[in-house]
């Protein structure tokens, strides 16, 4: 595969990462809200071309890349302060996410089974990547996982104008927002997104409990399947479908947490690795908002989008009463 497929898309999420980071220099906009806006109108007006659609989709990569970088900048020390509290209160609530989706999915509004675990593991985890990574162990069926990822993403477009307005007008502190954020936004680039977006201790906190969120991925297919295959409706899966669903980057940031901590970085390292992964952050904001397709959202049922929406409004109800009252507004 010739690498000179990719320049044409890794220029333009270059090109927009810097028009993003001018956009904030003169007007004031965050330039990481801005970089989504610019790949968003991009997809929703001309389109993403044909010769472009390579390099803007390895900004996966370059997320995945700058929350590794970002362990460099945290200790354990800092992250053992309330990280056991933070781990708590993500489990508590994606405990709570997923019973109430598939409550609501199964005896509320009279979803198929697979259809709603599909949403309960999308909302609870971590978006697209677990419908996906749940869809293959419960063999749900095609037009299933198009509802999920479709409402999942819906939902993404939502919280990533409607988390940092929420923030602004309770003056959340960067920790509560931050840890709200990670607990109850479904994926990834949108919590680091908007939790930058508020400051920067609020990302790192927000990243750090997404990427807990995130490790859980595992366990959730596990239950799914081991209920599914009593049922007779799925088989277990293996340890490499496992191991191929862990989100791989949470080892890297740890690894980097672990060399911080003994310090191996001096203050200018540091600051350099910073500034690389604000950049990288840039670079794939740009190209998450060329998913963000107005098309795809309009085909979400209005039933799926109910039974997430209201297991969000519970989740982030509940999540933010919590840690205002553990770590004050």
């Amino acid at each position: 595969m010739s690498a000179a497929r990719f320049l044409p898309g890794l220029a333009a999420l270059l090109l927009g990462a810097v028009l993003a980071r001018a956009v904030e220099l003169t007007v004031g906009f965050n330039h990481l809200l801005v970089a989504i806006a610019l790949g968003f109108v991009l997809a929703n007006t001309v389109g993403v071309p044909d010769r472009l659609e390579p390099g803007i989709n390895t900004h996966k990569l370059w997320l995945g890349a700058g929350i590794v970088l970002m362990g460099a900048s945290l200790t354990l020390e800092t992250i053992l302060e309330v990280g056991g509290l933070v781990l708590l209160v993500v489990v508590a609530v994606t405990t709570l996410t997923i019973l109430v989706v598939e409550l609501l999915a199964r005896n509320v509004f009279g979803l198929a089974d697979q259809l709603g675990s599909l949403l309960a593991a999308g909302s609870g985890i971590c978006g697209v990547s677990a419908v996906v990574a749940v869809a293959g162990a419960i063999r749900a069926r095609e037009e299933q996982i198009a509802y999920a990822a479709a409402t999942v993403l819906l939902f993404d477009a939502i919280t990533i104008v409607v988390y940092p307005i929420v923030g602004d007008l309770l003056g959340l502190s960067d920790v509560v927002f931050g840890v709200w954020a990670g607990v109850s936004m479904f994926s990834t680039g949108p919590v680091v997104a908007v939790g930058f977006a508020h400051s920067e201790v609020a990302g790192q906190w927000a990243t750090m409990a997404k990427l807990s969120r995130n490790a859980l991925i595992g366990a959730v297919v596990i239950a799914y399947a081991s209920y599914y295959a009593r049922s007779g409706s799925a088989g277990r899966p293996s340890l490499r479908t496992l191991w191929d669903e862990f989100p791989k980057f949470v080892l890297g940031f740890l690894v980097l947490v672990a060399l911080a901590s003994a310090g191996v970085f001096s203050s200018a390292q540091q600051a350099s690795i910073e500034n690389a992964y604000n950049w990288l952050f840039v670079l794939a904001f740009v190209g998450l908002g060329t998913e963000i397709q107005l098309a795809e959202l309009r085909s979400t049922g209005l039933t799926p989008a109910l039974v997430v929406l209201l297991a969000l409004v519970v989740a982030s109800t509940v999540s933010l009463v919590v840690l205002s009252m553990l770590f004050g507004a």
